[in-house]
Parts: C-alpha cells; structure tokens; sequence
C-alpha cells in the first residue's frame, strides 16, 4: 500500500485564537508550532508511510515541513480546510497513493505506535476515524482509496465522516487512542495538556505550568 500522510497547517502565528485568554500571542505561536513540529516527526518516521505532504498558506510552516523531509503544498490565500484537503488528495492521488492519512497539526503526544496500529486497520476499501474526546471532531482520518469520501471537517465531522463513509460503501473503523484523542484548542484541552506534561518527559512541547493552574 502506498500511504500518504496529509497534513493541513493554519497559519501559525493566528493558531489556537480560543486560547487567548491563557496564552499570548507569542505563546500560542511557540505551541503551535511545537506540536507541528511533533506530529511532523511521528509521520515522517513511520514506516508504513511512504510520504507526507504539509498543505498550508505560512510560508514558515511549508519551510519546517521541506526542512524535515515532507513535500509541500502552497494553499491558497482564502482557501479553507475541506478544499484544501481535497486539493492535496488529488496531488498525492496522482502520485499513485492507494491511501490517504488526514493528521492534524494539533496531536501533542501522538506517537508512532498510535499511527501504525491505525494504518493496520485499513482495509481495502475502508475508512479508518479517530475522534476527539468529546466524540465530535475527526483526530485521525485514513481513506483508502483517496477521494473516496469528501471531507467535511468543522464541528461534528466524526459523525459527518462516518455517514458519508457509510454512503459510499465503505466500512467504518473507528480507532480509539488517549493520545489520538487530545488536540489542543480551548483553556481546558491546555490544563489537560499541563497535567500530561507534569507526569512524564516531553521536552519537545513547552510548558505553562503558572498559566493553566490559576483559575
């Protein structure tokens, strides 16, 4: 199987805007790009992965990518999630991919063994789906074959996702992982994300410990 990893970047200086209230923009500058980086590496050393492809409209975030080995894909300046991803899909399609894996730039403690015990999932043909941790965003989403599915990311895409899977024909397979499960966007993902960081060893992620305790 051919398996590309896709990768969406927003803009990494206005990422994470629902954190305001706790982190300034320098900060939600620093863990955007810190988790980016993160997730960046997880894909990029996996085996069953043959490549990752970075889609993005900041030209800082397309440079980290080529910098550590991922192609890249320069997004339109009013472009939005779905039609980009559905741009990429095309490009790694012609590439010969027999699948594709959507990763969010957001996955702190991803790591490789979440990935390869999801890839093993996937059937020909199948949908393979991650979630958030309140059953509502798509954390992880392997399509194979590419554009089998379009993509409906935004609020309530889990259930999105499945449906429209379903209506293909596809069989659903959902993944379940702890690790999958956390994306960082509001104040309590960021406590959630501290008390992770106060338990074990991750010195590639900056901390906010006086931050996410008061309160």
């Amino acid at each position: 199987m051919s398996l590309w990893a896709i990768i969406p970047v927003k803009p990494l200086k206005n990422a994470k805007s629902r954190l305001a209230p706790v982190l300034s923009p320098d900060q939600r500058f620093e863990l955007a790009q810190a988790m980016f980086r993160h997730v960046l590496s997880v894909a990029t050393t996996i085996q069953p992965v043959t490549g990752v492809l970075v889609v993005s409209r900041d030209t800082k975030a397309l440079s980290i990518a080529r910098e550590m080995g991922a192609k890249t894909l320069q997004e339109g300046a009013t472009s939005n999630l779905n039609p980009a991803l559905l741009r990429a899909t095309m490009v790694v399609s012609s590439w010969r991919a027999d699948a594709v894996l959507v990763l969010p730039a957001d996955l702190p403690f991803v790591n490789a063994e979440d990935l390869r015990e999801l890839i093993q999932l996937a059937a020909d043909p199948s949908l393979v789906i991650a979630t958030d941790r309140n059953r509502d965003g798509t954390n992880a989403l392997l399509v194979r074959p590419p554009l089998a599915v379009e993509y409906e990311y935004g609020a309530g895409s889990f259930a999105r996702h499945r449906r429209m899977a379903r209506e293909a024909g596809l069989p659903v397979i959902e993944f379940k992982s702890e690790r999958l499960s956390l994306d960082i966007d509001v104040p309590e993902d960021l406590r959630e994300y501290q008390e992770i960081l106060d338990q074990g060893h991750f010195g590639h992620l900056p901390s906010f410990p006086l931050l996410c305790g008061a309160g």
